[in-house]
């Protein structure tokens, strides 16, 4: 992998460096929130480690410009900050992974590990399927005209969903790219949210534009 590690910690940094390197992988450095921005914005790397306290700018407001640009490079949000409401905003703003210092070296390079296996493609700038759109970088959905006002996790199942337009995509598939790789919660969560969804971009349109398929899962279609 090319990693990009955004770390104003040099000995930590400089590390994290030798043991990526030792495993083979390419690491390219910045100790501070505008070069790292600058960085990150090549998107010419497999995936980011970002920490959140840094000078000049913060990982959340990096995070968050690369999203809007439409860098979707996978992010481990790495950082001295342990609390469950510095995590949440790290997956609301686009994170894919979130690691609290002092850290294991061997879980690093499990999580590296799972971000390249899960990354995709570049994702486009406007999902639509039929006269709904979903715009990722502003968080806007649109059914026709109308504005639809979704919670971040509504958000990701949607998107998720119209990622996968005409595929039967399972709960398991959702919960896996919509909650965070910690959840040890129950697989019928995605149920609940899949309705929660219905009731905001289909009943008050009187359209069905996600299918249940019966001991599978769901597919989006155009109504």
């Amino acid at each position: 992998m090319r990693v990009l590690l955004v770390e104003d910690e040099r000995p930590l940094a400089e590390m994290v460096r030798r043991g990526l390197a030792r495993e083979g992988h390419s690491v390219d450095m910045a100790h501070d929130g505008p070069a790292g921005l600058e960085a990150a914005l090549a998107g010419a790397h497999d995936v980011v480690i970002l920490d959140i306290m840094l000078p000049g700018l913060s990982g959340y407001r990096i995070l968050q410009r690369l999203r809007a640009a439409g860098v979707w490079t996978p992010v481990l949000m790495l950082t001295a900050k342990d609390g469950e409401y510095d995590e949440a905003d790290a997956f609301d703003l686009g994170a894919d992974d979130y690691l609290t210092k002092p850290f294991s070296f061997v879980v690093l390079l499990a999580r590296l590990r799972a971000l390249q296996r899960r990354a995709g493609d570049a994702r486009p700038s406007v999902l639509t399927v039929g006269d709904l759109k979903l715009d990722p970088a502003r968080h806007r959905v649109f059914r026709g005209d109308t504005e639809v006002t979704l919670t971040p996790r509504e958000f990701g199942v949607l998107e998720h969903l119209m990622r996968h337009a005409g595929e039967v995509v399972t709960k398991t598939d959702i919960l896996r790219a919509v909650w965070d790789a910690h959840y040890e919660g129950e697989v019928n969560v995605v149920e609940v949210y899949v309705g929660y969804v219905r009731r905001k971009i289909d009943a008050p349109f009187g359209t069905t534009s996600i299918e249940t398929l019966r001991g599978v899962g769901y597919r989006m279609v155009e109504p």
